[in-house]
């Protein structure tokens, strides 16, 4: 069965101005990588879990706050270079990053060493403009950050 996330994309609104949260995954494999390497808050279902209810428990989960109530922007689907297939919403909303409290994760570190370590899911979060997100952003999701400016313009 193809791999499935879904995943939020928190916006915030400064006149004409537009930024997004974006995640920097935890652990040693990503302490030096920065371009392409940064995520919309994301993770699997559970069971038969609803897309939203996950993107929503996700977002929580790795932020360590509850997202916003409001009204949520469909972003759609994009297809990772590694098969799975991530869907997205984004939400208007406000998070200090310094206020981040990500759920810890144990991961193998060396690889194949059987010893385990234990690391922030995401290590930290930051405000990005659109140029900026895109930049940073894993290539395929940087098509949330257009989706969502577009999205925008027609409301």
């Amino acid at each position: 069965m193809p791999k499935l996330s879904a995943g939020l994309l928190l916006f915030r609104r400064n006149g004409d101005d537009v930024q997004v949260l974006i995640a920097h995954p935890g652990g040693p494999i990503w302490s030096r990588r920065d371009a392409g390497a940064w995520s919309l808050p994301k993770g699997a279902p559970m069971d038969s879990e609803d897309l939203f209810a996950t993107a929503r428990r996700e977002f929580q989960e790795e932020t360590g706050h509850a997202p916003p109530d409001g009204e949520a922007i469909d972003l759609g689907d994009v297809r990772m270079r590694s098969g799975k297939t991530v869907h997205g919403w984004a939400i208007e909303g406000n998070l200090d990053p310094g206020m981040l409290r990500s759920m810890l994760v144990e991961v193998e570190w060396p690889p194949k060493s059987g010893r385990l370590i234990t690391v922030p899911e995401i290590d930290r979060v930051l405000w990005a403009g659109p140029a900026e997100a895109r930049r940073r952003l894993n290539p395929a999701q940087a098509a949330f950050v257009d989706r969502l400016l577009q999205a925008l313009a027609r409301s």
